[in-house]
């Protein structure tokens, strides 16, 4: 569970807010000194880095490591990162790096020495037992490893043998010692201890990070590959240049909770140890992980959902069935998601699919495999979490197996002998929880979320278009739990990894709240310039809301910028044209559909509404980014977010950030007071501090969102935001009143600096969110 007392090394400071930086080829360690002046200003703690390890060349993310592991010379090396501390340090800040456990990069080959030496020995190789590969002779590849890149007719005539290596176009694999002499590359590739199949085929070798070929997966497992892909960072802690660690993506590990407890040993209790963990919407974090929370995707979740107008929803609903001819509700989108899960296992993963079913078979030889696999598929289809084989999810796969084996009688054995092998660590239970979770990953987010259009901004990572809105009470029961149980959780609003940035779902969740006129705006863009497909158009047409400027017109570059993300979202949904079979006649249709909504009186449409919306976007907005900083956990501010951003799905939001605007800007002001705030009160926002809802009354009351943090039972900080403002007239807020603690407390937001309020009595809503909808309270007394 999160570590009761508060992390930090010697002299550090406990965590106040992270500030998430990718770094890139162009923006490294040197560039990262130059802009720490400006960060200490915004008051964070931590500096929070993308992965600093060496990467492929050319890697614009870092995800791609490539061994041997250390810390990459692109970004500045060793030293580059030494100088990054001690600046860093000098200024009072802390390090986070990201690191990489599950995946290398294996795009080119010869950029990876360990998956090289894989490839030219084969089961003889040093490294054959630190990747996922599956030598049987049950794989489809006589017992080869299996490397999807041939064209779909599979025709080998391409090879050419050189320099050591079997080329096809642009791609170099290693050959075994003495197969060269075999002459004809054909030959020499039957030599091989592997073979290229097409990449349709089905067939592939080794586990790989959901379906991405070039990242191959590792296994953490082993001792020795454990030591190998962690020395390095072992070495930065012995040197005290780093005070914490992200982890990407354990729920992709062989055992995730055995892997954590290790680093945990290795970091130690005093740094930070964060986990890109997605949870659904009922599933706990794993409380015995001896970690100090998710990177937050639960949190953006909540924080999102409160500002959702349910009643919005229905017509929502109504406004995308009348449009799609899909109801796009809570019924749909569990059938859809199953259904999509079940295509997705027998069309992405059929590989990962046959090897669960001989892991779960291996011990009973009478088993019904074709039973198994049914059985298997059924239960990645309905269990609705990553991964079931934490503790606290055990009950819930033998409930999903009972509920099942009632549905489809036939299934019952094969079932009760999936949970009886799943029973206890080992290849059926790790191998069940992987391919669970890189189906979930590929079905929902990546393939579901890109189908549907209800109300896109709850088409997040981690997030719940089934149920969007969360009420304000749910809102503070979730809080409160989190801050007993997680007070050093991080608390995100934007990632790298985020399908549209803070601003741009806030934007959207607006539509919630004026559905009637959304609906009339959409039926006059369908006559003005109907797209070529509508489910497509109407997902797009949100987004496009969400990044309309404020002030001027859509200019190229981010007609372009939409574009791209068309692009890759209607390949993505895979309806009409898809990554692998470019439907080049669709894809034009639509970047003609985006040039015409985005010009002319479409745009004066668009622009009309955006106007009328854009004051309680930007409340919102505001409220959104003061209850991520103050409330329970710590608050990650993505790169550029200290600013109105406008962010869709990567790469667009890893663009490079200008951190030398102005800032006298709404949010910047925000996220410094509130900052402030938390640094001089630091035992209301930490283990121990106190989270107290404070509830409006009168006409208002159900837009008001207000919680103090104190220690001890005494209030210290108070923030108020408003929500569903839309709707919020002058006349209603000044009948919405407030009754604060006990006390003197100063407004730290507003107009007239210094200006006290008295707690203990009922206070007007306009007397207190004075800051554009929102309040930030300081105790005086």
């Amino acid at each position: 569970m999160a570590t009761p007392s508060p992390p930090g090394v010697g002299g550090q400071r406990e965590p106040v807010a992270t500030y998430r930086i990718q770094l890139t080829p162009d923006f490294g360690f040197a560039d990262v000194i130059g802009i720490l002046d400006h960060l200490v200003s915004l008051g964070i703690s931590h500096v929070y880095l993308s992965p600093i390890g060496r990467a492929t060349a050319g890697s614009t993310h870092g995800y791609d490591w490539v061994p041997p592991p250390a810390v990459s010379p692109t970004l500045g090396g060793l030293d580059g990162l030494r100088e990054l501390r001690a600046a860093a340090r000098t200024a009072g800040l802390g390090l986070i790096v990201d690191i990489v456990p599950n995946h290398t990069g294996v795009a080119d080959v010869t950029q990876n020495p360990w998956f090289s030496d894989l490839l030219r020995y084969g089961s003889a190789s040093r490294y054959a037992s630190w990747f996922d590969v599956d030598f049987s002779t049950a794989n489809g590849a006589d017992g080869k490893i299996a490397l999807p890149v041939l064209a779909a007719d599979g025709d080998l005539s391409p090879l050419t043998v050189s320099d050591g290596h079997l080329h096809y176009y642009d791609h170099a694999f290693p050959i075994t010692p003495g197969s060269a002499a075999a002459g004809n590359p054909i030959d020499v590739h039957e030599r091989q201890h592997y073979r290229l199949v097409p990449w349709n085929s089905g067939l592939i070798g080794y586990r790989r990070f959901f379906t991405v070929n070039e990242l191959a997966g590792l296994r953490q497992e082993e001792p020795a590959v454990y030591a190998a892909t962690h020395d390095w960072l072992l070495d930065l802690i012995d040197e005290d240049l780093i005070d914490g660690v992200r982890v990407d993506h354990p729920d992709g590990l062989w055992d995730p909770q055995s892997y954590l407890r290790r680093l945990r040993s290795d970091v130690g209790e005093r740094r930070l140890l964060y986990i890109e963990k997605i949870l659904a919407p009922d599933e706990p974090l794993e409380p015995s992980l001896p970690v100090d929370g998710t990177t937050g995707y639960d949190q953006l979740r909540i924080i999102d959902g409160v500002f959702t107008a349910p009643s919005g929803i229905v017509e929502l609903g109504e406004i995308h069935e009348r449009i799609t001819g899909q109801p796009g509700d809570s019924d749909w989108l569990h059938r859809t998601e199953r259904a999509r899960k079940l295509a997705t296992l027998r069309e992405m993963f059929p590989t990962e699919h046959r090897r669960l079913v001989r892991a779960i078979t291996h011990s009973d030889p009478s088993a019904d495999a074709a039973a198994v696999a049914d059985a298997t598929a059924e239960l990645i289809a309905e269990l609705g979490v990553y991964r079931a084989d934490y503790p606290a999810l055990r009950s819930r796969l033998e409930r999903v197996a009972s509920a099942i084996a009632v549905r489809i009688p036939r299934l019952a054995e094969a079932l009760e002998l999936v949970v009886r092998a799943t029973a206890s660590p080992g290849a059926a239970t790790s191998r069940l929880a992987q391919t669970c979770g890189a189906v979930t990953a590929k079905s929902v987010e990546d393939s579901l979320f890109y189908r549907t259009a209800r109300l896109v901004s709850a088409q997040e990572v981690g997030g719940d278009p089934a149920d969007p809105a969360v009420s304000i009470r749910d809102f503070h029961a979730h809080n409160i739990r989190r801050g007993t149980q997680w007070p050093w959780a991080m608390t995100t609003t934007a990632t790298h990894d985020t399908k549209r940035g803070e601003d741009v779902r806030a934007r959207i969740a607006i539509l919630t709240q004026v559905p009637e006129r959304w609906s009339m705006v959409v039926s006059d863009l369908w006559k003005m310039a109907p797209p070529p497909d509508d489910l497509t158009g109407y997902f797009l047409l949100q987004n496009i809301i969400g990044v309309w400027p404020v002030q001027g017109p859509v200019d190229d570059i981010l007609r372009t910028r939409i574009t791209d993300y068309a692009t890759k979202a209607a390949r993505e949904a895979g309806l009409h044209t898809t990554w692998t079979e470019v439907n080049e006649e669709f894809e034009s249709d639509l970047a003609e559909w985006i040039i015409a909504i985005t010009t002319g009186t479409a745009a004066q449409t668009i622009s009309a509404l955006v106007t009328e919306i854009t004051p309680s976007w930007q409340s919102e907005t505001l409220g959104r980014k003061l209850i991520a900083l103050l409330g329970p956990g710590v608050g990650d501010i993505y790169q550029g977010t200290q600013w109105w951003d406008d962010s869709l799905v990567d790469p667009d939001n890893r663009r490079p950030v200008d951190h030398n605007r102005s800032t006298e800007h709404p949010k910047t002001h925000l996220i410094q007071a509130a900052l402030r705030a938390r640094t001089a009160h630091p035992t209301a926002f930490g283990a121990g501090g106190d989270y107290t809802p404070i509830h409006a009354d009168g006409r208002g009351a159900d837009h008001v969102i207000a919680f103090a943090r104190g220690a001890s039972g005494r209030a210290e900080v108070i923030v108020i935001a408003t929500r569903l403002t839309h709707s919020l007239s002058d006349t209603g807020r000044a009948a919405t009143t407030l009754t604060l603690p006990t006390g003197r407390w100063e407004d730290v937001l507003g107009p007239a600096p210094g200006r006290t309020i008295d707690g203990g009595v009922p206070t007007a809503l306009t007397e207190l969110a004075t800051f554009h909808g929102v309040a930030l309270l300081t105790r005086t007394d």
